[in-house]
């Protein structure tokens, strides 16, 4: 069991301390104080309603990192008079669970007061440990509040989920960090100026995150004061930051989020949002050849026969990064990133595939006609395997047409509908041709 938490919108009138982190000394105290989620938080909003109500409820925080979640539920704590238990998910079990239940009854008998439970990334607790929670969440022993960066959809159980309301924290904005770093400045920082380059570096390299601008920021005036140095440019800030670390999670919504960004700019023909997205991923630390994957992916699903070459030139672009490496071979996954968006579209046969597919998947086992049966030997022969058999070498267009390749009174369908696009107007075209000969030779018979 903590109090010690996820530092993440700041303000207070505390005097800094050399011993604490700049982001939990200037963690807010108060709900004006906090800076961001108006979409929450401002007048008539959901969780300002609920603060206002004077009773707290149950509820899940999602959002990325430095957001607010903890000091949310820190807030509402105070606001309501009540105890404040901190559960990290990470380094907690079920053990961990009962002694906080355990306070929680015991602060009830000798106070009165009720307990706020806050769960840090509760979506690494597995369904036993989130169901533990469950019967003290009905009995109102405690109000849960948990804090994740991962969908709750997903992570959380239905039962936990079920009993709370879900509030979707944002990033901040390059404003809001902006407020936060003047706030920073003149209450931790004033024997210190920055440039407005400096100021904007720090702000770009926080990527919506409080608590790493806070940290940035205590980093920079480190370095300023191991120099001696009162006034802070953009030079002496990029010396003194480390490499920029986007925010990315390479097993998070973040990455899902993206890739789906990227797919569906390829999709939407647009090459510039392509390579924004494929930069961006590869800025944040994706694993490029995954990123070649799903380029693959997008070649033989929203390309197909449209272009068949972008099928090829996916493949050869894995292959040359797996040549290359980084960053040489990034080069060749922009280059079918351009190629996909820009090549013509077309998804027939995705969903041929699907269509076919569904199919067998409910109809029955039906037999292979005789007439198109292999017969490597005499018995098959003598039975009639592969008798009648027409070889469409021997015949106009290489096509015999009214020739049956279905079962025997299997109904007629028709999964493949080529698009008029690229490639597919001519197999359109080519099809539409072998069908009219078709339909000559059943007027024949």
């Amino acid at each position: 069991m903590s109090s010690v938490s996820d530092a993440d919108l700041f303000s207070s009138t505390q005097s800094p301390s050399p011993h604490i982190p700049l982001a939990e000394q200037l963690r807010p105290k108060q709900l004006s104080d906090v800076i961001g989620q108006q979409h929450l938080l401002g007048p008539g909003k959901p969780l300002r309603l609920a603060f206002e109500t004077g009773k707290p409820h149950s509820m899940i925080l999602w959002g990325p990192p430095g957001t607010g979640k903890t000091t949310l539920a820190r807030i509402m704590a105070h606001e309501f008079n009540c105890e404040f238990i901190s559960l990290s998910a990470v380094l907690s079990g079920v053990k961990d669970i009962r002694a906080a239940i355990e306070r929680a009854e015991l602060t009830l008998q000798q106070s009165g007061r009720h307990t706020i439970l806050f769960v840090d990334e509760v979506h690494r607790f597995n369904k036993a440990q989130q169901d533990a929670f469950l019967p003290y969440v009905e009995q109102g022993l405690i109000t849960f509040v948990g804090a994740t960066t991962e969908n709750p959809s997903f992570e959380v159980n239905n039962a936990l989920l079920s009993r709370t309301q879900v509030y979707v924290l944002t990033a901040l904005s390059q404003d809001e960090l902006s407020q936060l770093f003047e706030r920073a400045v003149s209450q931790a920082l004033g024997n210190v100026e920055f440039s407005d380059e400096a100021r904007q570096v720090i702000i770009e390299f926080a990527d919506g995150d409080a608590r790493r601008l806070l940290n940035l920021l205590e980093q920079v005036q480190t370095a300023a004061s191991a120099a001696a140095l009162t006034h802070i440019d953009k030079t002496t800030t990029l010396n003194a930051l480390s490499q920029n670390t986007r925010n990315f999670d390479k097993g998070g919504d973040a990455f899902y989020d993206q890739i789906s960004a990227l797919h569906k700019s390829v999709r939407g023909s647009s090459p510039d949002a392509a390579l924004y997205w494929l930069c961006r991923m590869l800025d944040g630390g994706a694993d490029a050849l995954y990123i070649g994957r799903r380029l693959i992916r997008m070649a033989v699903e929203d390309i197909g026969l449209a272009d068949p070459r972008a099928l090829r030139l996916a493949l050869d672009a894995c292959e040359t990064y797996e040549r290359l490496g980084s960053p040489e071979g990034e080069l060749a996954l922009a280059q079918v990133s351009l190629y996909l968006a820009c090549a013509p579209k077309s998804n027939a046969a995705y969903l041929a595939y699907d269509k076919a597919r569904a199919f067998v998947a409910r109809d029955q086992s039906r037999r292979v006609p005789i007439h198109l049966r292999n017969a490597p030997t005499r018995v098959m022969k003598d039975l009639g395997y592969g008798k009648d058999y027409r070889y469409a070498h021997d015949y106009p267009d290489a096509y015999v047409a009214g020739e049956q390749y279905f079962p025997d009174g299997m109904p007629e369908v028709n999964f493949y509908e080529p698009t008029g696009y690229g490639l597919e107007q001519k197999i359109q075209e080519k099809l539409a041709h072998l069908r009219a000969l078709d339909q000559q030779a059943k007027r024949k018979i």
